[in-house]
Formats: C-alpha cells, sequence, structure tokens
C-alpha cells in the first residue's frame, strides 16, 4: 500500500532514492522495482534487518531491473551519515509526526537532497487524525507516538523554511480512516471486536485484489477523509551571479554558481557510505503502514 503517487512524483531508473524512517521498506520496495538505486534507513534495526531480507529475496526473484541497488542500513534523520546532494530523490513518509526537531529533519534531507532534486513528505491529515486523538488517548500517548498533528498549510511553511519548493499535494488512505476511528473507538489493542475485524477484511481485500468498486470509493474519500496529507517539492537550483573576468584588457561578466559546481555525476555514482548504527527509532507511526 503506497501513500506516494509516483504518478505525480516521477521516478527514472538510475534515480539515487534515500527512503528516510523506511520502517517496513513499502516504498523502498517500489522505488528498487522502478530501477532505482535505493538507500532504505530507519533507527529501528529490527525492521533494517526485515527490509534487507526482501530486498536479498527481490533481487533473486529477478523483481528489480538491471542497474537496479537496495541497501537497508540503520542512521539518525538528524544526522544523515551521507555528503551533501547525494540523492536525487528523498521520501519521509509518515515519520515527521514522531520527531520533536522536524525542522532539523527537513535541513538534513535538503542537505543531502541534489539542486533539482525531489522530495515527498507524508504526514497523518489533520481531520482524521483529529478525531482519533479525541477517540482513544492510547492511540497516541505511547513512546514514540504521534507528537502533533500537522495542517496542511504549517506542513508546506516549514517545506519552503527549509529551502525546498512545493509543486503538489493530495490525499491518501480514504478508506482506512473509519478503520482506525473503529480501533479507537474499541481499543487501539483490541483487534478482535466484531466491527474492527469485519473492517480489516474489507481493507485486506482491497489491497490484494484492487477492485474497481473500493478504488472508485477511496478516489471519492480522500477529498473527504483521506488519513495521509501527501505534498510534493524540489530543491531550487543554485542561483547564479554575476563576476568579472579579465581578457586581454577587457573585463566581461561571466555566470558562475554561487558555490562551487560539484563534478558531473553519473548513474553509476559509488553509494554513500553507511555509517555507525543509531539507537532505535521510535515506534512505527499508527496509521498508514509504512
Amino acid at each position: 500500500m503506497l501513500t506516494v503517487d509516483f504518478s505525480r512524483f516521477p521516478l527514472a531508473p538510475g534515480d539515487r532514492v534515500l527512503d528516510l524512517g523506511c520502517g517496513a521498506g513499502r516504498h523502498a520496495f517500489e522505488c528498487y522495482r522502478r530501477g532505482a538505486q535505493v538507500v532504505a534507513l530507519d533507527r529501528n534495526g529490527e525492521e533494517i534487518r526485515e527490509v534487507a531480507k526482501w530486498f536479498a529475496a527481490m533481487k533473486e526473484a529477478g523483481e528489480a531491473p538491471a542497474g537496479a541497488s537496495a541497501v537497508a542500513m540503520e542512521g539518525d534523520a538528524l544526522a544523515l551519515p551521507f555528503p551533501d546532494a547525494s540523492f536525487d530523490v528523498v521520501i519521509i513518509s509518515e515519520v515527521m509526526e514522531h520527531i520533536p526537531d522536524d525542522k532539523g529533519v527537513l535541513a538534513e534531507m535538503v542537505r543531502v537532497l541534489r539542486p533539482g532534486g525531489r522530495i515527498a513528505v507524508t504526514v497523518p491529515r489533520y481531520g482524521p487524525e483529529k478525531v482519533c486523538w479525541a477517540l482513544s488517548d492510547a492511540y497516541h500517548e505511547v513512546e514514540g507516538g504521534h507528537i502533533r498533528i500537522y495542517r496542511g498549510d504549517e506542513l508546506l511553511g516549514k517545506m519552503r523554511e527549509a529551502g525546498l519548493e512545493p509543486y503538489g499535494t493530495h490525499h491518501a488512505h480514504g478508506l482506512h480512516s473509519p478503520y482506525w476511528w473503529l480501533k479507537c473507538a474499541f481499543g487501539v489493542d483490541n483487534d478482535q471486536a466484531l466491527p474492527v475485524k469485519a473492517y480489516h477484511k474489507l481493507l485486506v481485500w482491497d489491497i490484494m485484489k484492487k477492485p474497481l468498486a473500493t478504488r472508485l470509493a477511496e478516489q471519492a474519500l480522500n477529498p473527504l477523509i483521506g488519513k495521509s496529507f501527501v505534498a510534493y517539492a524540489t530543491k531550487p537550483h543554485l542561483p547564479e551571479m554575476e563576476v568579472e573576468v579579465e581578457t586581454e584588457g577587457e573585463t566581461a561578466p561571466e555566470k558562475t554558481a554561487a558555490a562551487k559546481p560539484a563534478a558531473k555525476r553519473t548513474r553509476s555514482a559509488t553509494k554513500p557510505a553507511a555509517a555507525k548504527p543509531a539507537a532505535a527509532k521510535p515506534a512505527t507511526a499508527r496509521g498508514a503502514a509504512k
């Protein structure tokens, strides 16, 4: 179940992708299938080991095209172990609502994203999330749980402050909001309540079979009660400025980048080196699965 819509967030074979806070790896797996050079990073070592196993299984099964690569590693979102401009694409899905220093995380993502690169951010949507908080304290008052609820304009404002240029938004998982409302009403750990079990079966059927009826229903529900808010943005290219260049007694202006340009990259560029494992990540976000 993907939250990022790759028809709005195009991915080219060979793109260097960072799935930050990858969790169970759903977006990392999709990027790998599309031929990207993927780094899936999370602070939860147990989840990273599982993601690494799935990468290996996908490679053995021939699910990824030639030239694609995938690495799973532990790391800290506030101190990413990569040089500046290491990635063409960064995805962070259902993570920022857990982290106190969300501006720090945005700054790190912008640092490792190349100029002209793209970023996708998803968080729980304000309205459906407020209902969950109102129905159940246990939904969010847990170690590593949600510490804030974003309004869409608030998230976009923070992205702009970080130096990004948003270019699109949408809502996702309209069928999932009622499920979480039921979970909160009957107890977030009570999976045996009949309404919860029945709705869960519906969601599993929808994910596995993708019937037209539920696809149309979700399209209609997403603008109203979509569980996730999704924002897409680009990192602007460095501004150009004029400098004076002396030529045979004459002075002529020449445009140059504000910062020294990096050497031309190729798709076969060496992947960023892994850093030492960091501490365990907060618990996976409630709501749409990673």
